[in-house]
């Protein structure tokens, strides 16, 4: 399942099932899980831990130093869940010793052409980064968003559970759940209620999702009396929690 011209690492830990392409290039600290496929010339290197069943395409780079100039070959590292897939001349860095020491990447996701998640970024499951889309450092993205093609995260930033960045949005503040953002400084454009019913929301969830929304972005009420009224006048839920803790807890600011 090595394919002759690859470069597999003597102390690197492939599992059974896991297929590596010509001219492949697996560094001495990576762990690759069973039945992932490695594409042809694709570099897996660091301290790198790949899950089961994932697909790395052909030219990726998975796992190299962080664009970061103050890192300084400290043990850091890249996590990887399983079945994910990962395109071509995608790059994903670890971590930092001066942020968490590592990159987190969840399940199921989907990493199109040429993307970017650089050092210190958490990746929750079945997110979709579209291509080119890009994240900076020390970037949160929760379960079930999707990233539109060229879109650009700015470091420390946040984007909730199924929300959705348009195509282009430069994202430089918190995107809140199941919101959608758009343009440069992206703002907000809306709920992305087309994922909610995808996602199997029921329509009583949707409905107070869209007053909470309202309450908080577009009532013109400070952050804590629209929280105030929302606690008042919408059904608690796990959903309205979330997205009203999220906001809680923003340092940058929420796109409005």
């Amino acid at each position: 399942m090595i394919h002759p011209t690859a470069i597999v690492h003597p102390d690197a830990q492939v599992a059974e099932g896991v297929e590596i392409g010509p001219y492949a290039i697996i560094g001495e600290h990576v762990r690759i899980g069973r039945g992932s496929r490695i594409g042809a010339h694709s570099v897996i290197d660091g301290w790198t831990d790949i899950g089961e069943e994932c697909q790395i395409f052909h030219m990726a780079s998975v796992g190299g130093i962080p664009q970061d100039l103050k890192y300084r070959g400290e043990e850091t590292w890249l996590r990887i869940g399983n079945r994910n897939i990962i395109r071509e001349f995608t790059t994903l860095q670890p971590g930092t010793v001066t942020g968490i020491g590592e990159t987190v990447i969840g399940e199921g996701n989907l990493f199109m052409a040429y993307c970017h998640v650089a050092h210190d970024c958490v990746v929750g499951n079945r997110v979709i980064m579209a291509n080119g889309s890009t994240l900076a450092g020390h970037v949160v993205v929760e379960d079930f968003a999707i990233l539109g093609g060229l879109s650009a995260v700015h470091q420390f930033t946040r984007v909730g559970e199924s929300a959705m960045l348009s195509g282009g949005a430069m994202v430089g503040q918190d995107v809140l759940p199941y919101t959608i953002a758009s343009g440069n400084r992206a703002t907000s454009a809306g709920l992305n209620t087309v994922g909610l019913k995808r996602r199997g929301f029921s329509p009583d969830t949707i409905s107070a999702v869209k007053k909470t929304y309202r309450l908080m972005l577009r009532s013109g009420l400070r952050l804590d009396e629209a929280i105030a009224r929302i606690r008042e006048e919408v059904p608690m839920s796990p959903e309205i929690v979330h997205f009203i803790e999220f906001a809680q807890k923003s340092e940058r600011g929420i796109c409005r």
